[in-house]
């Protein structure tokens, strides 16, 4: 290869590279709160990694804390938030962590996942004014799943406090 093959194959091979950037950065756009949920992400795993796998639900819940805390991002643990059946107010819920009032965060210490996990926040989604969340699990493995539910698509429902 002559270099300026060479120089024109590193070129291509940077113009690749920001194209994916910017299609990651578009795609990430796209979704609701897209940028609060890839910052929790980040976190999520620099969490992992300084810890590892083997601790209980609440060490990594009180090292998330501080970790978005230190990320900037305004957190609330065990945000009570109400929950709403034809528009009247039935009960609450207890969020493991809520972060900027719009992501709820739902962490797991298992093996893997488990559809009851799922299930769980997809509840907290559906009943409350909450559109995102991410069940995040500090397994043998670190795994997360995003999820959400338009405000639209949920019965109206009155404005809410946060208690």
């Amino acid at each position: 290869m002559t270099p300026t093959d060479a120089d024109q194959r590193r070129k291509r091979i940077h113009f690749e590279r920001k194209t994916i950037n910017a299609a990651e950065s578009a795609k990430r756009d796209e979704f609701k709160h897209g940028e609060i949920t890839e910052k929790v992400i980040g976190v999520f795993f620099a969490v992992y990694n300084e810890l590892g796998y083997g601790f209980i639900e609440s060490v990594y819940h009180k090292a998330m804390l501080i970790a978005l805390a230190d990320a900037g991002l305004t957190v609330e643990t065990q945000a009570s938030l109400p929950v709403f059946f034809r528009g009247h107010l039935v009960g609450d819920f207890r969020a493991d962590i809520l972060v900027e009032r719009v992501v709820i965060l739902e962490l797991k210490a298992t093996s893997d996942f488990a559809a009851a996990n799922e299930s769980q926040l997809l509840n907290y989604l559906k009943a409350s004014a909450v559109e995102v969340g991410l069940l995040l699990n500090f397994g043998p493995k670190p795994k997360f799943k995003r999820f959400a539910f338009d405000n639209e698509r949920k019965r109206s429902r009155p404005a809410i406090e946060f208690s």
